[in-house]
């Protein structure tokens, strides 16, 4: 989820970080640099400690950075926020202004510039603060509160304490939001009803059975974990207290937002895209920036998305005139296992040919609740705090009937070497702790995309075969980016996206409804898969033309996982100088 930065602490938090190498030893920079690091860890500690459950998920131990008096809450909701962000950013530039950008280290100008890039994007942005959505059916808070509770980890008894108190707030919260979609009502901006449906149902289908509510079967299961440090009684004080707060807090608590999205359906006043909103093509243009990361226009991404689509479309025709029987050869193949474990064992051996060997981290797959099936995605991976690399989670979303080479790509997607690769590698780059809070989901997603791409070719599978299946998934990917293009941002219709779809052969009419709705109530979600995956094809062509016989694969991965997630126009201005440190 995207973070809102509300306030800054005037509290100086004086934990000094050490200074990174890249620049010259004069003391006058390291007394720059000592300053800067100093302010970004103020602003991570006041910004990351505004959400309970952002810096449990950030910080594994934030005593470590002096944050031990603090109130659990889940933040704010309010379009009221949106007014004190503009006020908070300027603050934010101007002591960037103070400092002297040569004087840093190149990490350290690195962040600079990411920061100094998410500010003048988002001044603008102020005014948009309605045209925000808490409530999807995918990525929305609600639907992601009862994983993210479920795996919030119990280092110690205060975590604890931290985890029942957040429940505890859960109504409080739920109420903000609450007020936040009638405000939307009340504007006309509130959502289409198809998507109110879709969160009412997702609300019953989490408290359908109280009793059998799967955070009380995994707060019993974190709590026996903890039987060297609690005593019996008071674990027994714990569960019965958490069972107390979920069924009397958390489960009412979507059972009322259920009752007041029912009682706004019918208040919006627009069933399509963004577009049709009184200036939501403008803002859908800020969600794209803001998503991606990129800084090509939208009708840059539909050209680039086009000419994409049919370089893959061409290629798969070239293949299919050269073997008439490939498409029945990919209908048929065999993989040697559908084991999880083995799957991502034999990824980590494949892909050290093209990326540098991970850290040895533990890691665990998980299937999702059944409650939870239809709302989330095929996959997910959970991120580790930025000081505990050992927490990473997949979780396979059974319902999807991932299997085959799907299943194969999709643990690649997630784990090695996508998401979870990328996010060990960056929490062992050193990387200042602020950096956590800047990365898009162009970038993450964008990553995870272009290295499922190359994993069709570690399958044990014919090269033709695994080159036919990954140009149609990214043809496949385009259509859906085109669309969401066209739907926010062209004013498509239903029948527009029927027709679209028809150009490709696709004609199943329930169907594209399914994906046209989706996509009206999650703008942009394809957008930071696909033009995210562009970019890294951008930033590699870039690469390749610039070193020519210098350049592999390898050390194009390997110099963009010391960089860490940025903005494309940041990562590609700061590629030379971390190629020249390899």
């Amino acid at each position: 989820m995207k973070k809102k930065f509300i306030r800054l602490f005037s509290v100086f938090l004086a934990i000094l970080l050490s200074i990174e190498t890249g620049c010259a030893g004069n003391p006058e920079n390291i007394q720059t640099q000592q300053k800067f690091s100093e302010y970004t860890e103020q602003i991570f500690c006041s910004e990351v400690a505004a959400s309970t459950l952002n810096m449990h998920y950030n910080l594994a131990h934030p005593e470590d950075y002096g944050i031990t008096d603090y109130e659990v809450t889940y933040g704010n909701v309010s379009a009221d926020t949106n007014e004190e962000a503009p006020v908070l950013l300027e603050n934010w530039r101007e002591k960037l202004h103070s400092f002297e950008k040569g004087e840093l280290t190149v990490s350290q100008q690195m962040t600079y510039d990411i920061m100094m890039d998410f500010i003048e994007k988002e001044l603008p942005a102020a005014g948009y603060g309605l045209y925000d959505e808490i409530l999807r059916p995918s990525t929305g808070f609600t639907s992601q509160l009862p994983v993210l509770l479920a795996e919030y980890v119990f280092y110690d008894e205060q975590d604890i304490q931290d985890y029942l108190k957040l429940i505890a707030a859960t109504p409080d919260f739920f109420r903000q939001i609450v007020g936040f979609e009638k405000k939307k009502s009340q504007q006309g901006l509130f959502m289409a009803d198809f998507a109110a449906d879709d969160i009412i149902q997702q609300c019953q289908s989490f408290t359908a059975e109280p009793e059998n509510n799967y955070l009380l079967s995994t707060f019993d299961s974190r709590i026996a974990e903890m039987s060297d440090i609690l005593a019996k009684e008071q674990a027994n004080a714990y569960i019965e207290e958490n069972r107390r707060l979920v069924l009397e807090q958390l489960i009412p608590a979507y059972q009322e937002l259920a009752a007041v999205v029912e009682s706004l359906k019918g208040t919006g006043k627009n069933n399509g895209g963004l577009c049709g909103l009184p200036g939501g093509k403008e803002y859908y243009c800020y969600l794209v920036t803001d998503v991606t990361g990129s800084d090509l226009s939208v009708p840059e991404m539909q050209r680039q998305t086009e000419e994409q689509r049919q370089q893959d479309l061409q290629d798969m025709k070239k293949l299919s005139s050269e073997d008439p029987l490939i498409a029945q050869k990919c209908a048929n193949y065999q993989l040697p296992t559908e084991d999880v474990g083995l799957i991502l064992e034999d990824l980590q051996v494949k892909m050290q040919k093209d990326f540098p060997k991970p850290p040895d981290v533990d890691y665990t797959v998980k299937s999702v609740h059944p409650s939870l099936e239809a709302y989330t995605a095929p996959a997910f991976y959970l991120t580790p705090p930025i000081d505990d690399i050992s927490r990473n989670c997949i979780y396979i979303n059974q319902s999807k009937g991932d299997e085959k080479l799907k299943l194969y790509t999709t643990l690649a997607h997630e784990g090695f070497p996508g998401h979870l690769y990328q996010n060990v590698m960056e929490r062992s780059s050193n990387l200042a702790p602020i950096r956590s809070l800047f990365g898009s989901s162009g970038y993450a997603e964008g990553w995870a995309t272009y290295v499922e791409m190359q994993s069709f070719y570690y399958a044990d599978v014919e090269k033709e075969v695994a080159a036919y299946l990954q140009m149609n998934q990214s043809a496949l990917l385009s259509l859906y980016a085109t669309a969401d293009m066209g739907i926010h941002h062209d004013g498509w219709s239903l029948r527009d996206t029927i027709d679209f779809f028809r150009g490709y052969n696709i004609t199943d009419k329930q169907t594209i409804q399914e994906i046209y709705r989706l996509i009206v109530e999650e703008p942009a979600h394809y957008l930071k898969y696909y033009i995210g995956y562009l970019e890294f094809l951008n930033l590699r062509n870039y690469a390749m033309d610039k070193y020519g016989e210098d350049y592999s694969n390898y050390r194009f991965h390997q110099a963009l996982m010391k960089m860490g997630p940025a903005p494309f126009g940041i990562l590609k201005k700061y590629l030379p100088k971390y190629w020249q440190m390899l």
